[in-house]
């Protein structure tokens, strides 16, 4: 569509004599074609060389605009860098000055867009002239490159295979959850559950560098990086090469046991040998529970001088509490050169009984534990029997057997993992190819949820969703036990339906 508003750049002057047309005899302003404005509209079209109407090409998959040669690029419907995709393609523009430009408006779903220029170009001896003329652009539908290598699902330039060479796949879980929150598998062709581990795909390099350093903020891990040359180009001397990146988490989970060497003793502070993990995030938390001395252990030092757990959350077994005396700090061990104390945690005396034996065997255990903030007699832990267990361990046979407990409490029992996942009323999300090759009610996992519900740090990097299938209580004797930990309504979050994820 084209507008006859052109107008002439020579303004009328009182002081300089008009002339006539030399076409038509009008009488106009004296200018260099000497010519009115309608007969020069029928001599000189300034935009004959602009095309009127184009294309563009769409990705519905990713929804980006191709700008030429080969980038795509993410913008809007009127937005200025949709704009400008528009006028680069309009050949004859640079013949012409702009101006001004914007669209107008068109239905969404019309497949077409229309853009208003406004131009001036010199004619006929170097009068100016200005006109306004729409150009309308088609909108066809083209995959881009990166959408059809993942529609392909077998292309993929990088890939990183994340292993943990552990019994326990807790950290596993929690790994899971800290990739939705931060939404780092954007990016992923796909997701391969592997033996200890994933493999996970990228098309190119620059995506799966940035999942491999979100590892290492997150969680403490090594990395080694290998490359395959796939195809050489001798002409351009373009080499063409498949990366894999192998991450190794450290094999600790969530209430493991470690036994640390002298040295490694040393660097954490004159700590005692037999230590619990607290919890695995960027660096691994540990506490002693005969003393409450706490330690950071980074993956630096930490592979250094590897180590595996003596026991895992497996082989736990459940002992009563018969008795707790609570030990004033006047009496409480120190060492010299002793690092950090926790102060969220209560050293006390226990006597215990084991709950198989329970009214069979009147022999208590003596043992001393972390954990007197929360326990009282009759309650239920969960604890290692050392005086049983069947450890291979250098550093563990190094010790002074006389100075090892025969139990060590690891956590407090609130009850079946089953029956609590029947009164729960959150969820989590989950990675689309991991859970459907994973049974979200194995026992580790309901393991893991518990952990969640107990630990209020330990859940803080996690999104936790209401579940809508499932009602809130309003009354605290509505729920088979008041005194089991809860995840506050406030902690979660309203249920979203999202196209990377499934519900579980």
């Amino acid at each position: 569509m084209e507008t006859d508003s052109m107008e002439t750049s020579a303004e009328v002057d009182s002081s300089v004599a008009n002339i006539l047309c030399c076409e038509c005899g009008v009488v106009i302003a004296p200018n260099p074609a000497n010519m009115c404005v309608a007969c020069l509209r029928t001599h000189v079209d300034i935009t004959e060389g602009i095309p009127k109407q184009a294309v563009l090409q769409f990705c519905r998959n990713c929804e980006r605009y191709l700008q030429p040669p080969n980038e795509w690029v993410q913008c809007s419907l009127e937005s200025r860098e949709l704009l400008a995709i528009c006028l680069k393609r309009l050949k004859g523009l640079k013949e012409v000055k702009l101006i001004d430009a914007g669209f107008i408006w068109t239905e969404p779903h019309s497949k077409r867009l229309k853009v208003k220029l406004t131009v001036q170009g010199e004619v006929l001896g170097g009068a100016v002239l200005q006109q306004v003329f729409v150009v309308e652009f088609t909108v066809n539908n083209q995959m881009c490159d990166d959408c059809h290598r993942t529609e392909a699902k077998d292309f993929w330039r990088c890939v990183v295979q994340i292993r943990q060479r552990s019994e326990n796949k807790k950290t596993f879980y929690y790994l899971e959850q800290l990739i939705l929150k931060h939404r780092v598998h954007e990016n992923t062709l796909g997701i391969k559950p592997m033996h200890g581990g994933l493999d996970m795909f990228y098309a190119n390099e620059s995506h799966a560098r940035r999942m491999v350093d979100f590892m290492h903020t997150m969680l403490p891990v090594k990395t080694s990086t290998s490359k395959r040359l796939i195809s050489h180009d001798i002409h351009s001397n373009s080499y063409n090469y498949k990366y894999t990146f192998a991450v190794d988490i450290v094999p600790l989970s969530k209430d493991s046991l470690v036994c640390l060497s002298k040295k490694m003793q040393q660097q954490l502070g004159s700590i005692a040998p037999l230590c619990l993990v607290r919890r695995v995030a960027s660096v691994i938390h540990l506490i002693d529970p005969l003393s409450t001395q706490i330690a950071e252990l980074n993956s630096t030092v930490f592979y250094r001088s590897p180590f595996e757990p003596i026991c895992n959350p497996k082989s736990l077994q459940e002992y009563i509490v018969m008795d707790i005396e609570i030990i004033p700090d006047k009496n409480k061990p120190s060492f010299p050169g002793q690092g950090k104390v926790s102060h969220k945690h209560l050293l006390c005396d226990v006597w215990l009984v084991k709950a198989a034996e329970l009214g069979i065997n009147e022999n208590t255990i003596h043992t001393r534990t972390h954990l007197g903030h929360i326990l009282k007699p009759s309650d239920t832990v969960l604890g290692y029997n050392l005086e049983d267990a069947n450890i291979n361990d250098d550093s563990f046979e190094k010790l002074d057997k006389t100075r090892i407990p025969d139990v060590i409490i690891v956590k407090k029992h609130f009850g079946d993992s089953a029956e609590r996942m029947s009164y729960r009323r959150w969820k989590l999300k989950h990675l689309d190819a991991y859970t459907s090759n994973r049974e979200t009610d194995s026992k580790e996992y309901r393991e893991f949820l518990d952990d969640l519900e107990e630990d209020p740090d330990y859940r803080q990097h996690v999104n936790i969703y209401k579940d809508p299938a499932k009602q809130l209580p309003v009354d605290t004797n509505d729920m088979p036990d008041p005194s089991v930990p809860r995840i506050t309504l406030e902690e979660m979050l309203d249920d979203l339906t999202l196209d990377d994820v499934d519900m579980e």
